[in-house]
């Protein structure tokens, strides 16, 4: 099987920073631990960074730093995977999905202008699977609401637009470490952000509501315990020094499946001049007439794993029993999408060997 991603770490490579942590007995809150924020914000610009244990748990200190509640509404990209509205949903709040882009899968400026109300209390625009394409837009809106942005940039850990890393645009940003990513714990997040009021907020609730004082804890707030393990962190800092190599190699992919589908009428995720997409995911619609779900299929009975782009949250059970109004766009892209193996030493010309089969009808 071509598998759809392989993580950028062996254990040759980590075995004696391995060894050294299960010897020191510091399994958490150790160096590793430490130092992997202050080197995430060194690479985004962010002038803070904090561990957490995914993205979820990353997206959800951002509505608790932005006090969403019951009476409240967050706008949210409706191209995505469901934590992007889950954590609304988990503050008693109102998820209010913006439709997407068929070129680029990223919110529309113009559904965002047409969905603020008076009860608009944060906005969650999603990279989609890496792209920042418009979040740069997307922020200029939202300050001229004043209303916070918060960037889920779950998948877009070394994307940019105009020069400036996903983690440093917006008022607070979050990434994931989930094994689909370029960089991975197999579990992890990571919260950003360059208001120091925001940093202060969360250096306490990420200590469980807590503060030292005299060399004792003094618990001022509530809190929780989203930390980051020693070894996960180890591991992330390593593939970090390799981000920049493995986005290079991940683009030169994506130009050989864009020259060799591009002409069976398969078209690419759209990104602007100005960005540099990370491509987390490679991600293409399906030409005209052609059937996703029995490509997809007929990949993986051919030994090549391959899934649909991602989800039209609009259009899933619980949002859309709730709310019952699904994004066109959004719920066009789930339905016309296709995410193709990515990575180092993938067999790309066995990929687009299979595809081209199954478009000349060799079924």
């Amino acid at each position: 099987m071509i598998r759809l991603i392989k993580p950028y770490i062996n254990f040759e490579e980590i075995k004696e920073e391995l060894k050294e942590i299960l010897d020191s007995g510091i399994l958490t809150s150790g160096k590793y631990a430490k130092s992997l924020p202050k080197e995430i914000a060194r690479y985004t610009g962010a002038e803070y960074a904090f561990n957490t244990t995914s993205a979820t748990t990353a997206l959800s200190m951002a509505m608790e730093l932005l006090d969403i509640g019951p009476q409240d509404e967050v706008i949210v990209s409706d191209f995505s995977f469901p934590a992007s509205s889950n954590v609304v949903e988990q503050r008693g709040a109102k998820a209010v999905f913006a439709d997407v882009s068929l070129k680029t899968y990223n919110m529309k400026n113009e559904e965002l202008e047409n969905k603020i109300t008076k009860h608009t209390k944060a906005v969650i625009f999603v990279c989609a699977l890496g792209n920042p394409t418009g979040v740069q837009e997307i922020w200029s809106i939202c300050r001229r609401h004043g209303i916070p942005l918060v960037v889920d940039g779950a998948c877009a850990l070394g994307s940019s637009e105009k020069g400036i890393q996903i983690g440093n645009i917006g008022d607070i940003s979050c990434f994931s470490f989930h094994p689909r990513k370029l960089v991975t714990s197999g579990e992890g997040g990571m919260i950003t952000t360059s208001n120091p009021e925001y940093a202060q907020k969360l250096a306490i609730k990420l200590n469980h509501g807590a503060v030292a004082e005299n060399g004792k804890l003094c618990f001022v707030d509530y809190g929780f315990n989203y930390r980051l393990p020693e070894i996960q962190c180890m591991m992330i800092l390593k593939q970090l020094e390799q981000l920049d190599k493995i986005i290079s190699e991940r683009i030169a992919t994506r130009e050989y499946y864009k020259n060799e589908l591009t002409p069976l009428g398969f078209e690419p995720q759209a990104y602007a001049k100005e960005c540099t997409h990370n491509m987390q995911s490679v991600v293409f619609t399906v030409p005209s007439g052609v059937d996703r779900d029995s490509l997809l299929k007929y990949l993986r009975n051919h030994e090549v794993e391959a899934v649909f782009g991602t989800y039209c949250l609009s259009n899933c059970v619980y949002n859309k029993k709730k709310y019952g109004d699904v994004q066109t766009n959004a719920l066009w892209l789930q339905n016309h999408t296709v995410c193709l193996p990515c990575y180092h030493d993938v067999e790309q010309e066995t990929v687009v060997k299979v595809i081209a089969d199954y478009i000349k009808g060799d079924r």
